[in-house]
């Protein structure tokens, strides 16, 4: 049994993981949620419906990839612990399989400056971290890479990555991601979209800073 903060962040998971759901932006067991706690992280378990997730349940991973508890971690604890060990700034994850995210990784097409909110995700794009099978170490190195001075990421034909310092705030990016994804299909649909351009984009990252979620911050 476990009280207090750490009781509230495995709540705090399981919320997440639901509204993951509810909102659309995933789909059954595919996406995953983690919070920073102590010298490791706390992750939603395996294979494991959400409906079915009691604070107990949820796993803990040292960061030399130890697991605690009843069920193992999501198949993808290792990106979730390798981003915040490269990533101070980052105190959760949200990792789903959105459907307009998705699309795009599939062809593996980052999103480009469509549209000033990018400018939330630290830069004039969205990079796509190159394929590699889900739960590998391979995969988690090109996550830390495509995130790189960046709150998010596609995963090439896999789906995407969102980061906060709080898991408030990275679940809003995460729709705030799949809101750019949708625009820019359909963008597409008409051809190839005008671009704002990188300074921009820096025009608008100076303007909004602290734009969102702040008291998350």
């Amino acid at each position: 049994m476990t009280t207090g903060e750490e009781h509230d962040k495995r709540q705090a998971i399981i919320d997440h993981c639901l509204k993951l759901n509810n909102s659309g932006l995933n789909q059954g067991t595919s996406g995953n949620v983690s919070i920073r706690h102590g010298d490791g992280l706390l992750i939603s378990p395996t294979s494991t419906p959400y409906a079915d997730l009691t604070p107990d349940k949820i796993a803990y991973v040292h960061m030399d990839g130890r697991a605690e508890g009843p069920i193992a971690p999501s198949s993808e604890w290792r990106f979730h612990r390798d981003v915040l060990a490269a990533r101070s700034d980052v105190g959760a994850i949200v990792h789903a399989h959105p459907t307009y995210c998705t699309i795009l990784a599939i062809h593996g097409r980052e999103i480009p400056p469509i549209h000033y909110m990018i400018a939330i995700f630290g830069g004039p794009n969205i990079r796509v971290a190159p394929y590699a099978i889900f739960g590998s170490q391979e995969l988690s190195d090109h996550a830390v890479t495509a995130l790189e001075g960046r709150h998010a990421c596609l995963l090439d034909h896999h789906g995407s990555i969102a980061v906060g310092t709080s898991i408030e705030q990275a679940f809003w990016r995460a729709e705030e991601l799949e809101t750019l994804a949708r625009q820019y299909h359909g963008a597409l649909l008409l051809g190839e979209p005008p671009l704002l351009t990188e300074q921009q984009i820096e025009d608008v990252m100076n303007k909004i800073a602290g734009y969102g979620l702040t008291e998350a911050e």
